[in-house]
């Protein structure tokens, strides 16, 4: 395909998978630095109804994409090579491409057990798109998510896992014990598979979060913060995430308004790393603050209301960012005999075996989950080897 013009940004990791997808399916495309010039920002903001969202994909046929993800590009661009379901029996499938599914694969495809991966987004989950990992083993300066993710990509493909961008809609537990895997691009049998799907960011349902999504309202400080060089902004939030996001924005955003629902919970450590933030005024916490409604004009956020002891104010800001907690993507299991817990997540025994036989799950979709990097890296190792020892049994 020709003249397909990809607008997006050197900090962007979703510009980068698109790039690399485009790259390694030899589309030719036109990459635009929505950075490198005002006019070329200034021209995707017409395109797109000022939805400043990157990256945005004009295809030859004159179709818009608006981060999509590869599933859907492939879909728009109709020359994607997927593996074709047919009436094998795949050894292992894993749902989700997040750190422990891939350590998984790691594991597994050294041992010859044919793994493929489906995944419907990113490539890493919420990891490839945070900043900075700092505390995770082996890597004394920290590093970015992005690299992180790709390391690991690049690790289980050496391996011979393949990875496939599909979103799984169904599992079904067979008679003799296969898993039938349904799919968007079809119908795959299993027996074995792992969920990996992790989580994703929680909304506040709040007046003016979905009209103004993307056009002020944000729930990732690496893909959008660059936006907001020199603007006043919010977080909402007093997590780990929170305020780990809020000190990342500090290298743009010339003021930060953090609402905080009661105190703030985030580690001593980053709390230390605010605090001199706070103390030079770039930085201003809001406790015992709820955010009301997010407003705007002409299509833009410009204020926000909130309310704190009953008293409501408004707010100037430029943009909203969003860090109130993660919510497991397992609503593919609502229909299933997948056991959950209260809050959607999944139940394992010791072995990361869920209630479906031959039914694994690892990483932050797991109930009991801590959350982490490193712990998701462990369980995905741990789950490979119950895998194999399921395997050897059956």
């Amino acid at each position: 395909m020709k003249n397909i013009i990809v607008y997006g940004a050197d900090w962007c990791p979703d510009c980068h998978r698109s790039r690399k997808f485009l790259d390694e399916n030899n589309i030719l495309y036109t990459y635009l630095d929505i950075d490198s010039d005002k006019s070329i920002k200034a021209e995707m903001l017409s395109l797109t109804d000022n939805k400043n969202i990157i990256p945005t994909i004009v295809l030859s046929n004159g179709q818009i994409l608006q981060e999509p993800s590869n599933q859907v590009l492939a879909q728009a661009l109709n020359d994607f090579k997927s593996v074709e379901p047919d009436n094998e029996v795949i050894d292992l499938v894993i749902i989700g491409a997040g750190p422990a599914s891939l350590t998984t694969a790691i594991y597994t495809t050294r041992e010859n057990i044919k793994t493929i991966i489906f995944e419907k987004a990113v490539i890493g989950g919420l990891a490839a798109v945070t900043d900075l990992i700092d505390n995770y083993p082996g890597f004394e300066d920290g590093i970015s998510g992005l690299d992180l993710a790709d390391k690991l990509e690049k690790q289980a493909k050496r391996f011979g896992a393949q990875i496939e961008f599909n979103t799984v809609q169904k599992i079904k537990l067979l008679s003799n014990n296969d898993k039938k895997i349904y799919t968007e691009n079809g119908i795959y049998i299993a027996r074995a598979v792992l969920i990996a799907t992790g989580t994703d960011y929680k909304k506040i349902n709040v007046l003016g979060e979905k009209e103004y999504l993307s056009r002020g309202v944000h729930y990732c400080a690496t893909c959008d913060g660059a936006f907001y060089k020199d603007k006043e902004i919010a977080v909402v939030g007093g997590g780990n995430s929170a305020v780990q996001e809020t000190i990342f924005l500090t290298k743009f955003a010339t003021k930060i308004h953090l609402l905080v629902r009661s105190k703030i919970k985030a580690s001593q450590v980053l709390q230390k790393k605010l605090q001199s933030f706070i103390d030079s005024g770039q930085v201003v916490v809001h406790l015992q603050t709820n955010i009301v409604s997010i407003l705007g004009d002409n299509q833009l956020v410009n204020k926000i209301l909130i309310k704190q002891d009953n008293i409501e104010e408004e707010l100037p800001v430029d943009g909203v960012f969003i860090f109130v907690g993660l919510k497991p993507n397992s609503e593919f299991l609502n229909d299933s005999s997948i056991e959950l817990d209260q809050l959607k997540f999944i139940k394992t025994n010791d072995n990361l075996l869920t209630s479906m036989n031959g039914v694994f799950a690892a990483g932050d979709i797991r109930s009991g989950s801590t959350m982490q990097i490193a712990s998701a890296v462990g369980e995905g190792a741990t789950a490979a080897l119950r895998i194999r020892q399921y395997l050897e049994e059956i």
